[in-house]
């Protein structure tokens, strides 16, 4: 009896630990088996949205949350997540693209033509989705404050009214392009110089002249890889406010292209908004000057900037800030480009040669529009350089790269690998030999910044100097005892040593290997001459807002310097 009593648990026993063992896998391969089966069909609806963002002629971008509340222009539900177009403004959930893209139409770069020339356009509404803060154009009362799609926008004009406020005479009224008509290159404008190009007239100003008084077209070139990464956001923004044909993304077009819609505008009228850093300044400017070889002098365009960089030295001296990070709403900056003040820059030709036998000399040739710099400066810049190429996803903000920068220059600090720099090389102005104390580095100077906001000319202010500027054709070269003595300047507790003014710079780097940087651009350079020249003038923008306390006082310094020297004479 005993044996029977016992012959029983252990086949319960087993079933047990096997009913365990099932119910153990279930709860491990369904969670698998669940994110597996969504991960699929997330990846099946991006290759679906993906297809349809190509065909289509809306330029959509998708976003998992939306800044504001939203609802869908095709089926008026409320929505979190869906696509919005960077250029008409329009905002659908995913479910309702394909619908939306037979039904609205988006912003016209240039108007369907039939053999007629046009010189307006009516208004294009959107219903629904209007800026916050937006007010009726009929009554004057805000618009959008419904929790429900309501109201319309025009999407050129950007002015709203109210669903009941919306007239037969408002739809078919004429668009006179708002607040930015003297920025915006407006589609009919393009159309008729399509058909003048097909009859062989090219006399753009009396097309312009009849369209606007004061028109000054805008060109946005933004470099999406700059700095803290805002140009992709700048993009859509620009491209909501203005024609989108004038709205180009450096990472996909070059400058040289880009400026060729210059070409089609009335003479001397062009200005543009260069979105990036000191570096993607240079570039543009270089591609302005290849206009010049081209004989295209008469479309050269002004240049504003936006600073997107790290060290915005150039930006920092026309007075647009030090860097840019949304602070200021994009209609505001387009506002300063209007009220800005066009200036001339010194641009300059850095000739390298290497030393060596006449037939194996190699040349390099650099334009300079900020500073040449031979020591610390440079090094530190090199080091950075290095850094961000092997690991370029780390260097995607501004506090960042001026924490590595601030590393490096610490490190220099204790090394010192740039001692004894006045037994390396020779320096000479306008021909004249100088002495040279005993120096780590060497800075040349063509604007009011350097290293990031810092007045390196000036320094703590307490001595006279001479005045410099970016548009006298002159260079202020200037001397530092090491990293520290650098940082010392930055926060106004030292002084440069100032080496003296010259229209030519010639420094020889005599028997050993030094880091040098042109704007930012660094190299380990052996055994060399380096030659500096007037090149040309660029032709830029000076923003004549608000001046920062430094910009004020600088002013008024070299103000009083000037008065010194009056007396004096």
């Amino acid at each position: 009896m005993e044996g029977e009593e016992n012959s029983g648990p252990p086949s319960s026993g087993v079933f047990a630990d096997w009913s365990l063992a099932f119910w153990t896998l279930c709860s491990v391969i369904l969670p698998v088996v669940i994110t597996l089966w969504c991960s699929f069909q997330r990846s099946r609806r991006q290759v679906l949205r993906r297809d349809i963002f190509r065909k289509s002629k809306h330029d959509w971008h998708y976003t998992d949350l939306f800044g504001q509340p939203t609802y869908c222009c095709v089926c008026a539900q409320h929505i979190l997540q869906g696509a919005f177009c960077n250029c008409c403004g329009l905002c659908v959930h995913e479910g309702c693209l394909k619908k939306a893209d037979r039904h609205f139409l988006c912003k016209e770069i240039m108007m369907r033509s039939n053999g007629e020339a046009h010189t307006s356009m009516a208004h294009r509404w959107i219903r629904g989705n209007v800026p916050l803060c937006s007010h009726c154009v009929v009554c004057k009362q805000q618009c959008g404050n419904q929790p429900k799609l309501c109201d319309y926008r025009c999407v050129w004009c950007q002015h709203t009214v109210h669903d009941e406020c919306m007239q037969n005479s408002l739809k078919s009224e004429k668009c006179r392009f708002g607040e930015f008509r003297n920025l915006i290159i407006p589609p009919y404008y393009l159309s008729t110089i399509n058909q003048m190009r097909k009859d062989k007239r090219i006399d753009y100003g009396k097309l312009a002249s009849s369209y606007c008084k004061h028109w000054t077209p805008i060109i946005i070139l933004a470099n999406t890889r700059s700095g803290n990464n805002m140009g992709e956001t700048l993009l859509g923004e620009f491209k909501i406010l203005l024609n989108p044909v004038q709205v180009f993304d450096l990472s996909k077009i070059s400058p040289a292209k880009a400026l060729q819609l210059c070409t089609l505008l009335p003479y001397n009228s062009a200005r543009v908004l260069v979105c990036g850093g000191d570096g993607t300044v240079g570039w543009v400017l270089d591609a302005i000057d290849e206009m010049k070889i081209k004989g295209q002098e008469r479309y050269i365009p002004q240049v504003a900037i936006l600073p997107l960089g790290t060290g915005n030295d150039l930006s920092n001296t026309l007075a647009w800030g030090a860097g840019y990070a949304g602070e200021v709403p994009v209609e505001q900056i387009l506002r300063n480009v209007m009220e800005a003040d066009g200036i001339k820059l010194d641009r300059w030709k850095v000739q390298v040669t290497n030393k060596g036998y006449y037939n194996l000399r190699k040349l390099k040739v650099f334009t300079m529009n900020n500073y040449f710099s031979i020591g610390p400066d440079a090094l530190m810049a090199l080091n950075f350089h290095a850094h961000r190429e092997k690991t370029p996803s780390l260097f995607s903000s501004r506090i960042i790269n001026k924490a590595v920068y601030f590393f490096y220059g610490t490190k220099d600090c204790l090394v010192q690998e740039c001692k004894d720099l006045n037994k390396k090389v020779e320096l000479e102005l306008d021909g004249e030999r100088i002495d040279l104390p005993n120096l780590e580095g060497i800075i040349v100077l063509n604007i009011g910044y350097w290293g990031g906001g810092c007045r390196l000319w000036e320094g703590m202010g307490d001595e006279p100097y001479p005045l410099a500027r970016y548009d006298d054709g002159l260079l202020e070269v200037a001397g530092v005892y090491g990293s520290f003595h650098c940082a010392q300047i930055q926060v106004k507790l030292a002084n440069p040593v100032r080496l003296g003014q010259a229209h030519t710079v010639r420094l020889i780097l005599k028997n050993s290997k030094m880091p040098m940087q042109v704007d930012g651009e660094p190299w380990a350079q052996g055994p060399c001459t380096v030659t500096i020249t007037h090149k040309t003038h660029a032709l830029m923008l000076y923003h004549s807002g608000e001046q920062t306390d430094d910009d004020a006082s600088s002013m008024s310094e070299q103000e009083h310097t000037r008065e010194q020297t009056d007396e004096d004479i």
